[in-house]
């Protein structure tokens, strides 16, 4: 038995650390994981603090005045849901629902198609760089200049596109001022504007798809459409689901192309939801009842947005 013993404790002391070493080593990599913890909240505290001040704050303020009573001049009273019942019978808050709703599917339909085709030409015919920085350049100018630029260019009387109608015998439209015209004409006043942005978008995405499944496919015979439905929609799911949502969210905060160009006019024709919010909190001071329209469109977009991901399965490719 002692024989026994004085072979293990060899044994023994050299499963040891004597000198520690282990442990220093477990000690630095805490106090690594330690600095690089703090180095990760040092370089997040700018974003985050940005986002406390001009977003969680204005957002929770905005909450609190649609409980309230608030005009501005006096200090907010608070009146509980009384803002949200209003709003259910409050026809023009309907009517301004309806009108965006027939916007974003406008802009979206349009923009998105317009994109796609832009986008599959890049990729398949031409790669020109100078192309590229062409299409950005309309997403690069102000919503306001642009505005201004083709109020200036339908106008029924100076416009540079009436000219053009009437010289080939179609007559003058005022693109703007007809309650039937006012709505597609923004819309594709806008779409003129973010259709080169959204193609850049999904031609990133399509430089991802593997050539060699184009080549496969054109081997077996398969022509341009039907390598654009098998295999470059299909692939460009996650993409296309971003695009689309980035797009409905913008849709839904057009504003400043409608302040410029219609103010909402003709009979409410352009009156978006956006434009109804500030005609309510800086025309008629009505700052509680223009906060809870503002919560009540954001519960709408975080819903639609919710189901257009779900329906898009936009966390899944095809590529994995």
């Amino acid at each position: 038995m002692g024989a026994d013993t004085a072979v293990a404790s060899p044994q023994k002391s050299a499963g040891a650390d004597p000198d520690g070493s282990g442990t220093a080593r477990t000690k630095g990599g805490a106090r690594k994981k330690r600095d690089d913890r703090k180095a990760a909240w040092l370089f997040l505290a700018p974003a985050l603090i940005g986002f406390a001040l001009f977003y969680a704050y204005p957002t929770l303020r905005g909450i609190h005045y649609s409980l309230t009573d608030y005009n501005l001049l006096t200090d907010p009273s608070f009146t509980g849901v009384d803002n949200y019942r209003r709003l259910i019978g409050d026809e023009q808050f309907i009517n301004a629902l309806k009108v965006t709703g027939y916007f974003v599917v406008l802009n979206i339909g349009t923009q998105t198609v317009l994109g796609l085709l832009l986008a599959t030409l890049m990729h398949r015919l031409t790669r020109s760089v100078a192309l590229r920085a062409i299409l950005l350049v309309p997403w690069l100018v102000p919503n306001v200049t642009v505005g201004l630029l083709w109020m200036w260019m339908l106008d029924a009387n100076l416009g540079f596109v009436n000219h053009v109608l009437e010289a080939l015998g179609l007559g003058t439209t005022g693109f703007f001022t007809s309650p039937t015209w006012a709505m597609p004409t923004v819309a594709g006043v806008n779409t003129w504007a973010y259709s080169g942005y959204t193609a850049l978008l999904l031609y990133a995405g399509m430089l991802q798809i593997p050539h060699h499944l184009y080549e496969s496919a054109s081997l077996d015979g398969a022509g341009e459409w039907r390598m654009f439905t098998k295999i470059t929609l299909p692939l460009l799911r996650p993409v296309l689901a971003l695009v689309l949502v980035v797009s409905l969210i913008g849709s839904f905060q057009i504003f400043d192309t409608v302040a410029v160009t219609t103010k909402g006019g003709p009979v409410s024709a352009t009156r978006v939801i956006y434009f109804y919010i500030y005609e309510q909190a800086f025309t008629n001071f009505r700052m509680g009842y223009a906060s809870a329209v503002a919560v009540v469109l954001a519960v709408i977009l975080g819903v639609l947005t919710a189901v257009q991901m779900r329906l898009l399965r936009a966390s899944r490719s095809d590529l994995a």
